[in-house]
């Protein structure tokens, strides 16, 4: 005699969502896979609506477009891995790239009080800079106990001021500076694609990171930090170590960002990208890097960051109005952050 046990509805969600759960899994170990589809998606859409879009020209014009926010957006991943989150990141690299352009020009050059340092002196004083500054955010993040978004507010005014204080918000043309301090806009062919020296270095830094995070101690103190901090401070990991550390990063790749920037927009100016802050987390979050730390992968940054650039040229190419492009892009925020919410569901 047999018995028959009827299933719950617990047992009946799981029997009836085997493929959701694989999905769930799938997304959940490789957080960049759903950022991916979105951008082959994409791309083969603005296709279909302009044949233009696949031109050699046209994709190497949107790397270039990306170089600024994707190399900052490095930064930003590795401090939203920690839970955290840096509005500041544009300020210190308009403080950076001040710093190196004043330090470089002489005052019969340039309207401004130059220096006139060598250029690899200058470069090396900018980023110097840059990781003070991002220390400092860390200082006053782990000293203090402050939350990161309170502090980077607060210094996102101070770095702007020290710029606009330091430097008289002057612009200076990329025609007063040594060709090194321009040298990251630089391009040459790769066969049918024109590359610039600044996209190769941001690719660079990906590679670097992506190896960091993914085969070192300190690698996976990040994402220990960021996915528990209390549970990862009684494995023995000093989190406030690992969370200065991070700031201080940050701010070195937000240094090398502003000698890119001088390059790629072709001066030194207090007005560059004023959007830059909300790019970056934008970058980030759409490629698959959990808000709440502990979760996601610097490859899914760089397809984010190519995301938002595929879809505004896109829609550009198309036809479409400003605002349907600042329309599409809030869309895949959301629908980022609620991917994330429901792949984060145990």
């Amino acid at each position: 005699m047999s018995t028959t046990t009827a299933a719950g509805p617990a047992e009946e969600f799981h029997a009836k969502s085997g493929v959701g759960a694989t999905i769930h899994g799938v997304l959940h170990k490789y957080p960049y896979l759903s950022p991916l589809i979105v951008l082959l998606v994409a791309m083969a859409i603005f296709t279909h609506l302009n044949g233009r879009f696949i031109l050699a020209t046209n994709l190497s014009l949107i790397a270039q477009q990306t170089v600024i926010v994707g190399t900052l957006a490095v930064a930003q991943t590795l401090i939203i891995l920690t839970a955290g989150i840096d509005l500041s990141i544009g300020a210190i690299m308009v403080l950076a790239q001040m710093m190196m352009a004043n330090l470089v020009v002489t005052g019969e050059v340039s309207n401004v009080a130059g220096f006139g340092w060598p250029a690899p002196l200058a470069i090396a004083a900018g980023m110097l800079i840059a990781v003070v500054a991002g220390a400092t955010n860390g200082l006053l993040i782990v000293v203090f106990k402050l939350p990161p978004f309170i502090v980077t507010l607060g210094t996102l005014s101070v770095f702007t001021a020290l710029s606009l204080i330091l430097f008289k918000a002057r612009t200076i043309q990329g025609g007063e500076m040594p060709s090194l301090m321009t040298a990251m806009g630089t391009s040459f062919d790769v066969g049918p694609f024109r590359v610039t020296i600044g996209v190769l270095v941001m690719l660079g830094l990906y590679v670097v990171f992506a190896y960091i995070l993914r085969s070192t101690a300190w690698g996976t103190h990040i994402y220990a930090v960021g996915d528990d901090p209390d549970s990862a401070e009684l494995s023995g990991i000093n989190t406030k170590r690992v969370l200065l550390g991070v700031y201080a990063t940050a701010g070195l790749v937000t240094g090398i960002g502003a000698w890119i920037t001088i390059g790629r927009v072709g001066s030194a100016s207090p007005n560059v990208a004023p959007n830059i802050n909300l790019e970056t987390i934008t970058a980030v979050v759409i490629g698959g890097t959990s808000l709440f730390g502990g979760r996601g992968r610097i490859v899914g940054t760089l397809i984010g960051a190519l995301i938002v650039a595929v879809v505004e040229n896109g829609l550009a190419l198309a036809g479409y109005d400003q605002a349907y492009r600042v329309l599409a892009i809030g869309v895949l925020i959301i629908a980022a952050v609620a991917l994330d919410q429901w792949i984060r569901r145990v």
